[in-house]
């Protein structure tokens, strides 16, 4: 498993803090994927269609075996598997799963773009990949993480909902 990539968790429906951990435990379960770190899970305010509850987001780090569209699969089967709908754009979900780094590749292809197209412009996506890598390096960012977020206009809309306590990933789930 020599592949890292990092996945953006959010979810603002129904038992969100059970959507995150049911999906980490999915990806985690999965043969060719290991969890390795997680951020603190953070209350944000909606993005795009702003009509819509609050959701909670988070940022995992995985080492995987699988090809990056080998995990958009897994990752597009791990969101329908807990009732994920793509009825509006941007709308309400019961879990979302974006890839947002696979090693140090760009990717463009029709069904997939990585770098993750929207993450420079996401405080609830930067804040919480910081967190857990603040020595991260993003393709074509030009600048240094801290300073892109530094000029983000809706980093005040990210708090910590629950912090991370250094222990192992599942430890955020645990009472």
């Amino acid at each position: 498993m020599e592949n890292v990539a990092y996945i953006a968790l959010g979810s603002n429906l129904g038992d969100r803090l059970n959507y995150l951990r049911s999906a980490i435990i999915a990806l985690h379960e999965h043969k060719e994927i290991s969890v390795i770190d997680a951020s603190s899970i953070y209350e944000t305010e909606p993005v795009g269609y702003t009509d819509q509850d609050c959701f909670l987001n988070m940022v995992i780090k995985i080492k995987t075996a699988l090809s990056p569209f080998a995990l958009l699969q897994t990752t597009r089967k791990i969101e329908e598997q807990f009732g994920r709908k793509r009825d509006i754009r941007w709308g309400p979900r019961t879990l979302d799963l974006d890839i947002l780094l696979y090693n140090h590749e760009n990717i463009e292809t029709e069904q997939l773009t990585i770098p993750h197209p929207r993450m420079m412009e996401r405080a609830f996506v930067l804040i919480p990949l910081f967190e857990i890598d603040a020595a991260i390096q993003i393709p074509n960012a030009g600048q240094p993480l801290p300073l892109i977020i530094d000029q983000l206009s809706d980093k005040e809309g990210v708090r910590v909902w629950k912090p991370r306590d250094g222990g192992n990933v599942f430890a955020l789930f645990e009472n």
